[in-house]
């Protein structure tokens, strides 16, 4: 705690990328900065900067203490939030990382409803449908399908996800419509994957049977971007499996069509992350109370849609 001012100092300067910037920030003088970064330094006995005369660049022992600097800071700047304005006060800043389809179509929406509820909270929204390092990126909630292996997050379930395989209306009247799962040698796919590599092998069940298709490489449409997966569809280039979530809206339009609706494919219920260890925000807390009742709200209005049990 005695080093708390030079490790807010420190956290600024890499933020800002200079020194002098940061030191004007917190009301310091650019010798008094340079003095209190160095009696960090020489307390840490790492070097944290690497200087030159135009910038700041952190040396990997600075990335790796940032990390943890941000955190710590974060949660005495909520815990002191929390003291001084009650804990019924929701305000400050959340950020939230989404997967690209689902959060150009529908949570940008349910935010806008958030804030209209809650003015008092900023959105900061990350699109990507990979799951980086939440600490790295300092994010603060990520809603992802399935449930991922990493002890340091805790999973709320949000919502059940029926996945899909669907075309669209222009594309089944072109070349019809597949009765069952090994039909679709017949059909152009689009696969959607992230790295290592694109995820081709679809599986469906039909009561106890069960049928897989492996989609062709050499003749797919593939892209590791669900938007960009899902808009190929809409374009009449092929045939998708594709999460409820992504393709609600235009179920509703017409713009899609379910192919062989009593197959199913595994579900991949939808979760929130969030981190383990770090104080849980009145902000954050509220946001994921409004996200279990929006998507229960949402799963209702999506039940006669697809007449599931």
């Amino acid at each position: 705690m005695d080093n708390l001012g030079d490790i807010r100092l420190f956290v600024e300067a890499a933020s800002l990328g200079g020194l002098s910037a940061a030191g004007r920030k917190l009301g310091l003088t650019p010798a008094a900065a340079s003095a209190r970064l160095a009696k960090l330094e020489e307390t840490l006995r790492t070097r944290l900067f690497e200087r030159t005369t135009r910038q700041l660049r952190l040396t990997d022992e600075g990335r790796l203490y940032l990390e943890h600097c941000r955190v710590a800071l974060q949660a005495l700047d909520d815990a002191h939030a929390a003291l001084q304005t009650g804990r019924n006060i929701v305000r400050g800043k959340v950020r939230i990382s989404a997967t690209s389809d689902f959060g150009r179509n529908l949570l940008i929406e349910w935010l806008d409803e958030f804030s209209a509820q809650y003015p008092e909270v900023s959105v900061a929204l990350i699109l990507s449908d990979g799951l980086s390092n939440m600490l790295q990126e300092d994010v603060d909630l990520a809603i992802r399908f399935g449930v991922l292996p990493d002890s340091s997050l805790v999973a709320r379930r949000l919502a059940s996800n029926r996945r899909m395989l669907c075309a669209s209306p222009e594309y089944v009247a072109r070349h019809g419509m597949p009765k069952e799962p090994r039909d679709l040698e017949n059909f152009r796919c689009i696969v959607h994957g992230t790295v290592p590599g694109a995820i081709n092998e679809w599986r469906f069940t039909r009561g106890g049977e069960v049928q897989t298709y492996t989609v062709p490489s050499d003749t797919a449409r593939e892209t590791n971007d669900g938007a960009v997966a899902r808009e190929w569809a809409l374009r009449g280039y092929g045939v998708i499996v594709k999460s409820i979530w992504d393709i609600a809206a235009d179920l509703h339009a017409g713009r899609l069509t379910i192919l062989i609706p009593e197959w199913r494919c595994p579900d991949a219920p939808m979760h929130a992350l969030y981190h383990r260890n770090r104080y849980l925000t009145p902000r954050l807390r509220t946001l994921l109370d409004f996200l279990v009742r929006r998507f229960a709200q949402a799963a209702d209005e999506l039940q006669p849609l697809l007449n599931l049990p």
